[in-house]
This record gives C-alpha cells, structure tokens and sequence, in this order.
C-alpha cells in the first residue's frame, strides 16, 4: 500500500504534544487490525467501478480546513450560556485546544482569529505559540457587530454602512488594524462580516446603506497586501430582522466584483433562508472565479451553527460535488479557504469540532467517488434517473475506512473521540484554567 504524499494536513511530531502520543498509538494498535480489514474490503469494491482506493487516499489526505478559534469555548443563545470546565480564556488556551483537535485529526493544521476577542496586544507572540504548536494562522476576523469597552462610537444602527461618518471611520480603522495583526500572523486574508441593516420598514434606506458600505469597504480593500484576499460574508437575517446591507450572494459578488480581483464571497452555510438550494450558489461563485472559501456548519431552521454534517448531510455531500467539480474544470487556481463555524452550546466544542472534521473530510471523500464520465453522460442526455443515482452510489458508500487510515498514516488517531476521551485532556483544563463566566466565543 503505496504511502500518501505529505499533505497540509500533516505536521512532525517533533511539534510539542498535548495529547500523549504514546495513547494515540495504543489506540490504533488496538483498532488498526480491523481498519486494515475494512480498508482492503473498501478498496475491493471500489476497484470494481474502476476507482484506485490509494489515489483517493492520497487527496483526501491533502484536504484541510481551517479552526475558528472562538469555536473552542462554549456558544450560547440570547437567552442564557452554560459554561464548561476548562474553558480557554485567551488565545493562547484556545490555540492549544486548537492543537489538540489538529494532533488527533490531521486535517485542521490552521486557526482563524477574531479580533478584537483574539488581541493579546502581542501578535507576534501569538504567532510563536501557534507556530510551537505546529499551526498556522489563517483568515483573521473582524468585529463591528459588538461594542467594545471605551469604544467612542456604538455600532447600534450599523458600522461600515452607518449614517454617521465617524461610525464609519472607527469601523474601517478597526478593519485596518486586523489586516496588522493579520500580518504578524502570516494570515493572507481578511473576512468581513457585517450586522448592519434594519428592523423596521423605512428605518433605512437601502439603496445608500449599500453605497456608504462599498465606500468604507474601497478603503479596506486599498490597505490589503499584495498577496491578501478580502472575503465578503453575506448573512440573511439576525441581528437585523427586517433587512441587512449584504443579505445574500447576489450582494455579495456586486461588492465583490465592485471592489476587485482580490474581493471574494464567502459561503456560511447557516447564512441561507431554509429552502435555498447552496450547492447552485457554490456553482455559480465558482463559475464566476469570486468563492472565496466556506464557513461550513449545519442549520435546522436559521443559522444554527450546528456541527456540520449534523443535520443534513447530503446536502454537505452535493456542496463538495460541485467543490470537486469546479476544482477538475479550473485546476490549482481554485482553492477555496475552509474554516468550520460552529457554536457549541450543549457539547464539549473540542468533541464537536473533532466530529466535524470527520464528517467533512468523508464528505470530501465521498464527492471524490463520483463517476463524473458518467454523470456528464446521463446530463447530456437527460436520463434524470441514472444521473441522479450516480450520485448516490458515491454519497451512500461507507468511506470511513479512507479517513481513517489518512489519520492513522500522519500519527493522528483512527477513533478521534475515543482518545481524546481517554486521554481526560477536558479534566486536566478544568483544573488549571479558571472558569470562565463570559464568552469569547461567538455565532458570526
């Protein structure tokens, strides 16, 4: 069995450790008899439509995406937080549950930052601590949705798109300061996420709320690096109820397109009104070059923020076919960033993001086992059925065995919740981490 090729999702383990690797090997000492079985008996019945189990293998051991480092601590609701033990009170806790995710699932080598949740007042040594932990630093985040203590101005009626210039002003400079300490980080992106809009009929005007918000976002865009990009999200409702400035992907790629090549959407996939069909959205911000990256995460009713892959699977499974299907007709230009968005208010966050890892990378991988020949073939000749059941046949295969041995081949775990159970890292953080009343974490 030839071995995968180094991927982003692998780091040495000469990177300090939090999660004794000697349990991890133990672990899939114990489990790695009936992988290897369950592998061979997968790469059997893939061979038979023609699929080589080693060289999808080997993608899905490229794929990757990013933490946001306020999913780590315990969400909540307008109505009330229940905090848990070992809670991270700072970046620098939160990196370190961050690591532990990446140590047992080997696809979340990156942390996205929220600022100003995320401000140490020293970038660089947060830089330092991620690098020590064998991460990397992805999109920072801003915030214009919430009042700081000492803030001059109050984001109330909006931010970058508010009547008041100096509202305005105060919003970009804090935008500008994100792209600084993004800088020190290493990230190459900035996301912007607005809560400006309205309530009330006639409370604004929305054809000016949009052109005061392109005006405060030229700037921004003016002050990326080079080799930044400037990913928009778009968001229907909440905590505006009536109307918000960016509130879906039409919006979006306007702005996007407006300011230029580096501006580009990102996709949340609680972001949505419940019936909207996401994966045509995903096809046309790719057909169209602007899809930036995906905030993924899985919703009931609104933007649940729930773990992805929790609710409606199939439908994470055609978003990645047409992820798949875009990046075969573009090549290495399309790369997409992924970062998972989740608020984890009845779990450990640390099990929750570890489950969605999983569920994102099978899904990936499921996408990977379309016949795409046959798809195009059945399209082309309107068979609705057959090309409907192509779909199928790779969405209802059990791919676990291909994850698995991914994690088990870059030293992480083959069952990452039973080590991460085992290895009673919640515990030891409830004993040296105070607890925490407030909340670094966020629904964004």
């Amino acid at each position: 069995m030839p071995e995968p090729s180094p991927a982003r999702g692998i780091i040495s383990m000469t990177i300090s450790s939090l999660i004794n690797p000697q349990l991890i090997a133990d672990n899939n000492a114990d489990a790695s008899s009936w992988l290897e079985s369950d592998y061979q008996s997968l790469g059997e019945r893939l061979n038979r439509r023609q699929i080589n189990i080693d060289e999808i293998t080997e993608k899905v051991a490229a794929f990757a995406v990013a933490i946001p480092s306020w999913g780590v601590g315990t969400g909540g609701t307008r109505f009330g937080r229940f905090p848990g033990a070992g809670e991270p009170a700072n970046i620098f806790e939160k990196l370190e549950d961050c690591a532990v995710i990446q140590q047992l699932s080997r696809s979340t080598p990156s942390v996205s930052t929220h600022f100003p949740w995320d401000d140490s007042g020293d970038a660089k040594a947060v830089y330092e601590k991620g690098e020590s932990l064998g991460l990397t630093f992805d999109a920072v985040n801003s915030n214009t949705f919430q009042d700081q203590p000492g803030q001059a101005n109050s984001y109330k009626y909006g931010s970058l798109s508010h009547t008041d210039k100096a509202v305005r002003k105060q919003a970009i400079a804090h935008n500008l300061d994100c792209i600084t300490q993004g800088q020190v980080l290493d990230s190459k992106a900035l996301t912007v996420w607005i809560p400006d809009g309205s309530n009330f009929p006639g409370q604004q005007n929305f054809t000016r709320a949009f052109e005061r918000y392109l005006v405060s976002m030229e700037s921004i865009y003016a002050a990326l690096p080079d080799d930044w990009q400037l990913f928009i999200e778009h968001k229907l409702f909440e905590p505006s109820f009536y109307s918000t400035v960016i509130s879906d992907w039409g919006s979006n790629y306007i702005a996007a397109q407006h300011l230029g090549e580096k501006a580009k959407c990102l996709v949340d996939l609680g972001h949505h009104a419940p019936s909207v069909n996401i994966e045509q959205i995903v096809a046309r911000l790719a057909q169209m070059n602007k899809l930036g990256g995906f905030h993924f995460n899985d919703s009931k009713y609104g933007d649940d923020d729930l773990d992805s892959g929790s609710i409606a699977p199939y439908q994470l499974f055609l978003v990645f076919n047409e992820l798949v299907d875009a990046a075969e007709r573009k090549g290495a230009s399309f790369n997409p960033a992924y970062m998972m968005d989740q608020s984890h208010n009845v779990t450990d966050p640390i099990e929750s993001l570890l489950s969605s890892a999983m569920n994102l990378q099978n899904a990936y991988c499921k996408s990977l086992l379309i016949d795409r020949s046959k798809l195009d073939h059945y399209q082309q000749h309107n068979d609705v059925m057959m090309a409907n059941q192509t779909l199928k046949t790779a969405f209802d295969e059990d791919v676990r065995a291909i994850s698995a041995m991914v994690r088990m081949k870059a030293s992480g775990a083959i069952e990452p919740l039973e080590v991460y159970r085992k290895s009673r890292y919640r515990a030891d953080c409830g004993r040296r981490r105070e607890m925490q009343s407030g909340s670094s974490a966020g629904i964004v």
